[in-house]
């Protein structure tokens, strides 16, 4: 692999740091993205997590992908159901956020207190008060390193407008 020299004077003070994942952490925390809740399960068997890694792949046929840590409470129920949803959540969800990240150590269907969910056509939960939602049935599951790259064909969508939540580096944030 090449690495190409930085040209631009930003970097100049910085250095080349090593490629661990300390370094490479904090290398991707400088860049924003939107805060979604990828929720699975059914009952007293659903929980879900809150991750700024869910995107579209493709929209023919209409696709999305998501990375899941396999040593995550989220992962097996995926795996178990085929199905997630993606919930976008708006600027004043940081609350649900929190919760799905586990702040405080709230877990499993505790998470879903507090909020309406319902089901579309996978049975995945959904947020009734998300910007977005893409329900989503799984298609392919790629195991690499500690993560799951898990590629959901959408079954169902709502969607709606607003402003959406994001996060960088260690804070959320909105679009203003």
């Amino acid at each position: 692999m090449t690495i190409a020299h930085p040209t631009a004077q930003r970097f100049d003070s910085y250095g080349f740091l090593d490629p661990d994942a300390a370094n490479v952490k904090r290398a991707l925390r400088q860049l924003a993205g939107g805060v979604c809740v990828i929720a699975a399960g059914r009952g007293e068997d659903r929980t879900g997590a809150t991750v700024t890694s869910a995107t579209g792949l493709s929209m023919d046929p209409p696709t999305m992908i998501v990375n899941i840590n396999r040593n995550s409470s989220t992962w097996p129920v995926i795996a178990r159901y085929g199905h997630f949803a993606v919930n976008v959540l708006g600027e004043d969800q940081q609350s649900i956020a929190d919760r799905f990240a586990g702040v405080g150590g709230v877990k499993g269907p505790a998470r879903y207190e507090g909020a309406a969910w319902t089901t579309l056509v996978s049975g995945a939960p959904v947020l009734t008060t998300a910007l977005s939602a893409v329900d989503c049935e799984v298609e392919e599951v790629i195991e690499r390193h500690s993560h799951a790259i898990i590629i959901g064909r959408a079954v169902a969508v709502l969607a709606g407008d607003g402003r959406s939540l994001i996060y960088q580096n260690g804070s959320y944030g909105r679009l203003v």
